[in-house]
């Protein structure tokens, strides 16, 4: 679901970091930081391969505990074998599934494509399908004897496509999908997806705080933060994320708490997946969770500016346990339209009095309203699109009802209502759809999300997710029937860019890091702000070959 001053300027200094037991990086100096920060693990795991760090200008070579890092000289190596169809033979003997999809095998074409249409181009060697964290291990193994480029997929939505890559390795967790419970607390496979999560924790009478699309994968989603219904009243996803295991780089299976590998561990919370290794389990808290009311309202645009003003000091201020979003819309050609949706963890009657409280504030009430309560599960069902359709069929892949739709979105954190101007500019670009010739079944739209509550109490250096001072998130968004006319599309593409970078300047400058936005030229500050330079430390720790890059992965510090 995602800042230039808040980034840049609104977490503490790296001397003013917290201590270690609050999850964030220790009190030390860089060099500390380093040693301390799991060299003894990957050293004793025999860590000391050479391989090509292909987006380094130094290449860390890790030495014993406690001695001090030097910047090793780039070896003189030759390159890599290519391997042979025994070596991928082999490769799929080794993995505790049998499953290895190549080009011109069957399944290929379905196993190459990712939720995103638009990166249907995209042809990778190989697709193993991970059962085991020693089945991730086998294949890095395999990555760094080949000198192959790795990608790490779980449910597949990486917004630029960066969960797959030409001529590279997938390594596919979604046959990791287990769910198991003890006590308040869940273990889940990296690979499950959101539906089956929310399907298992609602036969418990529990909830974790998660996002509204089906089938994106735990992993991904928790790893980047995770922003959804629940966020307000419960944290982000990865607030709750008690423990998880990850394969690193050289191939160990780390456990990562707030005592063990706790660096890993604070990074894995927010700084995205793809980056320091492999997750193939997370455990997380629960909280119970039956019911929920949900609520869907809209107004005719003449009100736009009046129900914009009051939402904004409305929805981010409200009580923990509502969730809001507000979005504008409208099909390339076509007019605009305004609507108000979310839900409540309480009884019907306090829901109506939230919603009253946003009724005085605009002057009137909607022109139409639902308002109801529902079970957990059916309220998830109904934010993901799939109340209306079975259960095992609410995904895109084959048996699924969901459409594969093509978009193109960005993202900015807002932290100060928008002043008159500001909506003005707002209004006006969703207005300009009207006049543009978009693609067959083209739209465009923005979608804030209301932050606050418990998404803003920890502080910006808790955990790698920095974003803990938004008012709300914005998602500009503009979609289409595929494929889409190409000149068609690129004037969807040009109207988003413009829009964007019309609000833009009355954002924070901070951007979602699940939402990843290739037109980003300062990402590491949009996306993780004053953490980022304990990212690459961490990087430096666990990866310091950059095994695991793609155009905005974290570097070696």
């Amino acid at each position: 679901m995602s800042d230039t001053g808040g980034g840049a300027g609104g977490g503490p200094t790296p001397a003013a970091q917290p201590a270690a037991e609050q999850g964030a990086p220790p009190r030390t100096s860089r060099r500390e930081f380093l040693i301390g920060v799991g060299t003894a693990s990957v050293a004793a795991a025999g860590a000391g391969y050479i391989t090509y760090a292909t987006r380094n200008e130094r290449l860390y070579t890790p030495g014993p505990p406690h001695s001090k890092r030097v910047a090793a000289v780039r070896p003189v190596v030759a390159a890599a074998p290519k391997p042979t169809r025994a070596d991928w033979d082999a490769l799929r003997a080794h993995l505790s599934t049998g499953r290895l999809v190549r080009p011109h095998e069957h399944g290929y074409d379905q196993a190459r494509h990712l939720f995103e249409p638009r990166f249907d181009h995209l042809q990778p060697a190989g697709i193993a399908y991970c059962g085991t964290g020693a089945d991730v291990a086998t294949c890095l193994s395999f990555v760094r004897r080949f000198q192959l480029a790795v990608r790490v997929r779980s449910g597949g939505h990486s917004y630029a496509g960066w969960s797959s890559v030409t001529a590279g390795l997938i390594i596919d967790v979604s046959p990791m999908n287990s769910v198991s419970f003890a006590g308040d607390s869940v273990t889940v496979g990296a690979g499950l997806d959101l539906i089956h999560l929310y399907s298992s924790l609602a036969a418990r009478g529990v909830a974790v705080p998660g996002g509204s699309c089906p089938t994106v994968g735990i992993a991904g989603l928790a790893l980047g933060g995770g922003i959804g219904p629940l966020t307000r009243l419960l944290g982000t996803t990865s607030d709750t994320v008690t423990a998880m295991e990850v394969v690193v780089a050289n191939g160990s299976e780390l456990t990562c708490d707030e005592t063990q590998n706790p660096n890993l561990f604070w990074a894995c919370r927010g700084g995205g997946g793809g980056n320091f290794g492999v997750t193939t389990s997370l455990t997380l808290t629960t909280s119970s969770l039956t019911e929920l009311c949900v609520y869907i309202l809209s107004w005719p645009w003449s009100q736009a500016t009046k129900v914009i003003r009051a939402w904004q000091s409305w929805a981010p201020h409200a009580g923990d346990g509502l969730s809001s979003t507000l979005r504008m819309s409208a099909p390339f050609g076509g007019s605009p339209t305004l609507s108000v949706t979310g839900t409540y963890a309480g009884p019907l009657r306090a829901t109506e009095r939230q919603l009253e409280a946003f009724y005085d504030l605009i002057g009137s009430g909607p022109a139409a309203a639902s308002v109801r309560k529902e079970s957990y599960l059916n309220g998830m069902l109904l934010e993901a699109d799939c109340s209306s359709i079975p259960l095992a069929a609410c995904h895109s892949g084959p048996g699924g009802l969901l459409p594969r739709v093509p978009s193109f979105a960005k993202s900015d954190f807002f932290t100060r209502p928008l002043r008159t101007h500001a909506i003005r500019v707002l209004l006006s670009g969703i207005e300009r759809v009207a006049s543009i010739k978009g693609a067959t079944g083209g739209a465009g739209s923005i979608t804030f999300e209301a932050c606050g509550g418990a998404m803003n109490r920890p502080s910006q250096s808790a955990t790698a997710f920095v974003h803990r001072d938004a008012l709300f998130l914005a998602q500009y968004s503009t979609t289409w029937t595929s494929p889409g006319a190409r000149n068609d599309v690129i004037r969807q593409q040009g109207w988003l860019r413009t829009y964007y970078q019309s609000l833009h300047p009355h954002a924070s400058g901070q951007a979602y890091q699940n939402y990843v936005d290739p037109d980003l030229a300062d990402w590491p500050s949009a996306y993780y702000g004053a953490n980022y330079r304990w990212l690459t430390l961490v990087k430096t720790s666990y990866d310091p070959a950059n095994i695991f890059q793609f155009p905005q992965s974290i570097l070696p510090g």
